[in-house]
């Protein structure tokens, strides 16, 4: 045999043996045993060849040692955000006793609206359309023409404003604050919304983090390329648990940061970018070195044999999974074809788990860990926890294209720790504001009874107390008609007004509410159908958590018809409640509400802190949260929450 064959052979054993086992199995004494089957085999006596093969060899050996510690980088960073918000709920708690009333005044208050309702409702005159902010302040919301372009409008024109004198240091950090805040523009041409310059610098953070550790002490030399694509096939690996704990919709960073997961959403997104992009790397610097790189006395007989041995064919499959993944993950695809990528986002994920076990040992703690979160999650938690069965009164309203879907039921007495049955309840045991459910109905077809469609609360959450305890439930959720599920449902709800439906959850965070209760202005702001945020927020502080605090409601609709989305008697008791209700003129009749001057004028006529939570388009997202950061750019105390609907 050819010394070059017997050096190929052996040096491709070696090399193998050392990825397999995390060490290094090149010995230098002149013989060698690579396992207990193999027959002892004369080592090859080019130094240089040795010396090359040893060097790979360590490099990437080393950066699987390097690698280990990026966990516990994410691990300490999560730690400090814990520590953070931690401090912070710790705050908000310090404040929101100083501004609420008792509890027990809170639960009275509750009671006496809910009997002297209808009384109210016939001694109600207002008319639904009217769009007077009902309060103490003094200006009204100002609309824009119907043809002007918002986003060309100036944020704030001349007006009055608060002078807040803080010096220097405090002005540079109220500075800095609002340029985290602020919002960019969509990217022209492609129109593709921005986050706020916060969450982008943070999620620029963690792609700098995961650059360093691809690039650190790798060897920028040609021939050491291997190393440099293996190394992008573990950054991919060892961020395969962060990608399914974000998706998972029951984890424990909800508890650890304040952030639901659907407000993690963004940041799976861009983990689960950067992993395609590693991917391509890895996939494609592996064929780059097979054949234009690779020294030829480690080069396989060809690269037919090459690409079809079976550890590359399960890492092509792990890679075509993945990125179908991605793609079908796009807005524009789930837009177009919500129910495929439902569909194809749980067997394509099971898939790419198989293949990637297979496809190297190293990658199965990693995968395990992976299963491990997403059974749990679908299987423990969303299947057998959290779901529960209903029958459900269904109504076409007004405008032909929104559906109300409404269910009541018995609320059972919940035993064991408050913190535990949050995690562990169904929606029977009640829910919170601005949580969301998932619904699925079987009756509208098989793919149905596999599919779950997300859908905020619409309804005032029930009030839990420990002397009266609730016993009963009023769950409405409105459902705006798109294509496939929602219009296949209002098919069938204009022939049949019940329907049985499945619910999973509730999900969502406190965060918003929390935040709201320790100012002491509320302020939400609701585009269209992100009422079903806003309301169940308003309704709650108004009731179970009154006090000395103003709560306005901006409702801004898109027609009339829209105004049947909240019974008119309910926009009463907010009122009778104390809330300072604001529903401008539709849009299409009197153009978009002039929401920048709004919010000034509300800080410049608040004493305390302030603070927002909007839900809508993302226009009206980004125009409410740019109005803000000008606002705190000035020195006012504001605090924001942007709950953005859509999937």
């Amino acid at each position: 045999m050819p010394i070059d064959q017997v050096d190929r052979e052996w040096a491709l054993e070696v090399f193998r043996e050392s990825l397999r086992t995390s060490r290094l199995s090149l010995l230098l004494d002149g013989a060698s045993t690579l396992s207990n089957e193999n027959p002892v085999r004369e080592i090859p006596t080019d130094p240089e060849r040795l010396q090359y093969l040893r060097n790979l060899i360590a490099y990437i050996l080393n950066g699987r040692t390097i690698i280990f510690t990026y966990n516990v980088a994410l691990l300490v960073i999560l730690a400090l955000f814990s520590l953070l918000h931690l401090r912070e709920r710790i705050r908000e708690r310090s404040r929101w006793r100083k501004i609420e009333q008792d509890s027990a005044t809170a639960l009275e208050c509750v009671r006496k609206t809910a009997n002297d309702s209808e009384a109210a409702n016939e001694n109600e005159a207002e008319s639904s359309s009217s769009s007077t902010l009902e309060g103490s302040l003094s200006s009204q919301v100002t609309l824009k023409a119907a043809d002007a372009d918002v986003e060309r409008q100036p944020l704030l024109g001349p007006r009055r404003r608060k002078s807040f004198s803080k010096g220097l240091g405090s002005r540079l950090v109220n500075f800095l604050k609002y340029l985290l805040m602020y919002q960019p523009r969509p990217i022209p041409f492609i129109n593709r919304t921005l986050p706020s310059n916060g969450t982008s610098l943070f999620v620029s953070a963690f792609l700098g983090l995961n650059i360093f550790y691809h690039l650190y002490q790798l060897p920028f030399e040609l021939k050491y390329f291997f190393a440099f694509a293996d190394r992008a096939g573990i950054i991919f690996v060892v961020n395969l648990p962060l990608l399914y704990l974000l998706a998972a919709k029951n984890q424990p960073l909800k508890i650890l940061t304040g952030h639901s997961y659907e407000a993690l959403n963004i940041y799976h997104r861009r983990v689960g970018e950067l992993m395609c992009f590693e991917a391509f790397v890895h996939f494609a610097g592996m064929i780059i070195w097979r054949l234009w790189i690779s020294p030829s006395w480690l080069k396989s007989n060809s690269f037919y044999n090459y690409i079809t041995h079976p550890l590359v064919l399960w890492g092509i499959g792990a890679f075509v999974s993945y990125e179908l993944l991605y793609f079908t993950s796009l807005g524009s695809f789930r837009q177009r074809w919500y129910e495929l990528f439902l569909a194809s986002h749980v067997v394509l994920q099971v898939a790419a788990l198989a293949f990637l076990w297979l496809h190297f040992f190293t990658s199965r703690p990693y995968v395990l860990a992976s299963l491990v979160i997403f059974l749990v999650d679908r299987l423990v938690w969303r299947l057998w926890m959290k779901s529960a069965n209903f029958t459900a009164d269904v109504t076409v309203l007004e405008d032909d294209q929104t559906l109300l879907l409404s269910v009541d039921w018995d609320i059972p007495i919940s035993k064991g720790r408050a913190c535990l049955n949050s995690f562990s309840q169904s929606i029977r045991h009640g829910w919170r504001p601005a949580d969301h459910v998932f619904i699925s109905i079987p009756i509208l077809g098989r793919s149905h009874s596999l599919q779950a469609h997300p859908f905020t609360i619409a309804s005032a959450a029930p009030v839990m107390d420990s002397v009266h305890s609730p016993n009963h439930a009023w769950l409405s959720l409105l459902i705006r008609v798109q294509s496939g599920f929602t219009s296949e449902l209002l098919d069938h709800a204009r022939s049949n007004s019940r329907i049985g439906i499945r619910l999973d959850g509730p999900y969502g965070s406190q965060d918003p509410l929390n935040m709201l209760r320790s100012c002491d202005d509320a302020v939400l702001i609701a585009g269209g159908s992100g009422i079903a945020v806003v309301f169940p927020l308003a309704w709650d502080l108004a009731t179970s958590h009154s006090g000395k605090r103003q709560v306005h409601l901006v409702w801004v609709i898109h027609s009339r018809s829209q105004r049947s989305w909240i019974p008119e008697e309910r926009i009463t008791e907010l009122r009778e409640l104390g809330v300072h209700v604001t529903i401008p003129e539709p849009t299409t009749e009197a153009g978009r509400p002039d929401i920048p001057s709004y919010v000034t004028d509300l800080v410049a006529n608040s004493e305390g802190r302030v603070g927002f939570v909007v839900s809508g388009p993302d226009g009206l997202n980004r125009t409410a949260r740019n109005a803000c950061a000008e606002a705190f750019k000035s020195g006012a105390d504001i605090q924001l929450r942007v709950e953005k609907f859509g999937w």
